[in-house]
């Protein structure tokens, strides 16, 4: 199993699959799922790549859930080794999508081929959801799978995304659900004029300041037991002509909520809009939900993936709800429990992104550890 899962690895890093580009890698893994009795459905939803394949037919189902498009590799010269031909160094495997995500693909693939050689009568499912499209705007990768399992009713009880999870040792952590993203773009608008008559015009800006004080000021809610409190920050700001002595027209503002169950959308959709028009603008604003925030409590899945890791590099995970969005959001309309758990994700992204053989042989083992707590 070891062996499997770092060669597994290797198989996939030297498939080029920049989002949304799969490059055969979810046609390779179905050569590998089907010998093991796996019905595999692909999926394809414009230039993105989706596969479904399920192994029985009776519950409790377990799927794994990832993604074989990696991000763009950036300046090439600045990588130790080609990011495209997976390289072992001190023992690391080197290569774009190493730790995000095809190592956790690779030791998926190990686990069940294990856990199905063991206990090829096992009860239960076993399920994979993998995308291409995770990674750009995911408009047309898991959420369309999920939307045509939802319309067949064909329903999840745990699953496992292979999100890199854990921050400085391997094992250290569970992501057990991720906070809500909620963009506004908003125009607050003034009256142009020349900068020497400023009783001519009304500067957008100088009406905005005091509004824009009080929404980074104000505490949303308190956050609970598994997310911290709420945020709100501005990520971009413009107004003016780029003249020095025009007074601009409009402001223009765009912000972003990253918030808990604590609050819904509609909740803070009224707070903003309720600051907004106590300082009397004038304003246009329009919203976008990025993701709504998922949460699994403590139950059997968080348990077994838990008592796995401990069983297999004896610690105690801690659950973490932080960082940003995963295709987990989708993933919960349809599953009762999800949960992440993957590699460390120190070089995610990075260039020379890499994985340690060690954490793709105890990755395969806690995959197959937990598919044996839950369906033996």
């Amino acid at each position: 199993m070891s062996n499997a899962a770092f060669e597994y690895t290797r198989e996939l890093i030297a498939r080029p699959s920049t989002t949304p580009d799969d490059a055969g890698c979810q046609d390779w893994l179905a050569t590998k799922l089907e010998p093991l009795g796996f019905t595999v459905e692909k999926i394809v939803s414009k230039d993105v790549t989706n596969l479904w394949a399920r192994r029985g037919s009776e519950g409790p189902v377990v799927c794994f859930a990832g993604h074989t498009d990696v991000v763009p590799t950036g300046p090439l010269e600045k990588w130790s080794y080609d990011p495209f031909i997976p390289t072992l160094s001190d023992d690391f495997l080197y290569g774009r999508g190493a730790a995000d995500m095809k190592g956790s693909i690779a030791a998926f693939l190990a686990a069940v081929e294990a856990f199905v050689a063991a206990q090829p009568e096992h009860k239960g499912s076993i399920a994979w959801l993998i995308t291409s499209d995770e990674e750009g705007p995911a408009t047309d990768g898991t959420v369309k799978v999920v939307e045509r399992l939802a319309a067949r009713k064909e329903l999840l009880d745990y699953c496992i995304v292979g999100e890199p999870t854990c921050a400085e040792e391997f094992g250290d952590t569970i992501k057990n659900g991720r906070r809500g993203s909620l963009h506004g773009r908003l125009r607050v608008k003034g009256v142009q004029g020349h900068i020497a008559y400023p009783h001519l015009a009304k500067n957008p800006i100088h009406l905005a300041a005091p509004a824009i004080a009080e929404l980074a000021a104000t505490e949303w809610d308190q956050g609970n037991d598994y997310f911290p409190p709420t945020t709100w920050q501005i990520s971009n700001m413009h107004s003016g002509t780029g003249a020095t002595n025009v007074i601009p027209g409009h402001a223009d503002i765009v912000f972003n909520f990253r918030f808990a169950t604590a609050s819904t959308v509609e909740g803070l959709q009224a707070k903003v809009h309720a600051i907004l028009d106590k300082h009397g603008l004038d304003y246009e604003l329009d919203w976008e939900v990025g993701a709504k925030p998922f949460l699994t409590p403590r139950g059997k899945l968080v348990e077994a993936l838990s008592d796995a890791i401990q069983d297999t590099v004896g610690l105690t995970p801690t659950l973490s709800t932080t960082g940003g969005t995963s295709d987990g959001r989708f993933i919960a309309d349809i599953s009762r429990e999800v949960v992440e758990f993957g590699p460390i994700n120190k070089t995610i992204h990075k260039i020379d992104e890499c994985v340690g053989v060690d954490e793709l042989v105890n990755l395969s083992a806690i995959y197959r550890r937990t598919l044996e707590k839950l369906l033996v």
